[in-house]
Formats: structure tokens, sequence, C-alpha cells
């Protein structure tokens, strides 16, 4: 296992997920006191191991047809695009 790119990856993913509409939806459903913890944990985490296991396969798949860099590049547009359109909802 490469640990520079695990600590990235997890950095990055963990830095994402932090205080988004996943992580409360979860928050919420763990506030409710006649529901187990261990079955909102365990829902959740599935849940995020499957999508991240799609974003693998497509990651995978579209590697096969587009090159690293226009990944990066289509990537970086798209992160712009957002930052752009949230800032004039804003």
């Amino acid at each position: 296992m490469d640990l520079k790119v695990f600590l990235t990856v997890f950095t990055t993913v963990f830095i994402a997920e932090l205080g988004d509409k996943t992580q409360l939806a979860t928050l919420l459903f763990a506030a409710d006191k006649s529901v187990s913890k261990l079955t909102v944990f365990t829902a959740a985490s599935f849940a995020l191991i499957i999508a991240a296991g799609i974003g693998v396969l497509a990651g995978t798949a579209i590697s096969n047809y587009v090159s690293m860099k226009q990944l990066n590049l289509i990537a970086g547009i798209g992160f712009i695009g957002i930052g752009v359109w949230t800032l004039m909802r804003a």
C-alpha cells in the first residue's frame, strides 16, 4: 500500500465530508433517541463505502478513455464552476 496516496486520499475525502449534507443527515438520524447509534453508524459507513467503490470503478473506467491531465483539467474547471455558482447564489 502506498502510504502517501492513502494519506492524500484520506485527508481529501475526510475534509470534503466534514459538515456536508451526508454528515448532517447522519447526525439527524443519530439524534433520534429511539434509533440504535450502531445501526446509524453501520448504515452510513456502508453507504460511504459503496459510494467510494462506485467512484473508484468509474474513475478506473474513465481513465481508459481520458488522460489524467484531461481529468485534472475537467475536475478543476468543475470545482471552479461550482465555486462561482455558489458565490453568485450567496
